[in-house]
């Protein structure tokens, strides 16, 4: 009968790791993790990070900001997307779901991070949780205008068609001529459309009320956003061993 297993073997964190040396990460540097492991924030941590943990210096790395940063902006586009979608769908406003997208990103660069919070993954959730608000009236918009002249078109009947001649006259232009203006106009189109999406939350005012309303959600989302993401308490486990070693 084998041995009963000893009172660490239960807590090694990651799963099928026990039986291949070696193969554990750290989760805040990468690095491999032979035989004696941590855990910070109950996430598999190696020597070196565990120690920086508990004299209090900045537990932050390269790696574990990328991972942030990048599940934070698909998050962002995540929330552009949905929020974008429930305005146009009810044609109400309904702002208050910029806090859920704040929530979102949060969550999202603490779980590309490990959990780690601090200054920079701040910045980044409050930058990405604007673009995600601000950036989302330019759907809005073309979807409004969309609906607007089909509403009319369908209220005033369609127009005879306009003949080329009547507006290049007698010589229609050549294929360049049409090419060359339509893709400046396009990308003029675009960087206005952005443009306009980033200020939105301070030019959109001609209804007061709806301003600043707007404008409260807003800073509550960044608040949100930035509190998730601060740096929190770091609670030091260990050592523990790998039955394998």
């Amino acid at each position: 009968m084998p041995p009963a297993p000893g009172p660490d073997v239960h807590r090694f964190s990651i799963p099928g790791a026990s039986h291949l040396p070696g193969t554990a990460h750290c989760r805040i540097c990468t690095r491999s993790i032979f035989g004696e492991y941590y855990r910070v924030n109950q996430q598999t941590a190696c020597a070196k990070c565990a120690g920086e943990s508990r004299v209090g210096q900045p537990l932050d790395s390269h790696a574990a900001f990328n991972r942030g940063l990048l599940l934070g902006a698909g998050a962002a586009l995540l929330g552009l997307i949905l929020y974008a979608s429930i305005q146009i769908a009810t044609t109400f406003y309904v702002g208050y779901i910029a806090l859920g997208v704040a929530w979102l990103v949060a969550k999202a660069i603490l779980k590309g991070s490990s959990g780690i919070g601090g200054l920079r993954y701040q910045i980044a959730a409050v930058l990405l949780t604007y673009v995600a608000i601000s950036a989302a009236a330019v759907p809005i918009k073309v979807a409004g205008v969309i609906k607007h002249n089909a509403r009319h078109i369908a209220e005033q009947g369609t127009g005879s068609p306009v003949r080329a001649e009547s507006v290049y006259g007698n010589s229609p232009p050549t294929q360049v001529e049409q090419e060359r203006p339509a893709k400046i106009t396009l990308r003029g189109i675009a960087i206005r459309l952005l443009m306009l999406g980033l200020a939105s939350p301070f030019i959109e005012w001609h209804d007061p009320l709806h301003g600043l309303l707007g404008m409260v959600i807003l800073i509550a989302s960044l608040r949100i956003a930035s509190q998730l993401t601060a740096p929190s308490p770091l609670e030091v486990d260990g050592p523990f061993h790998d039955p394998a070693w």
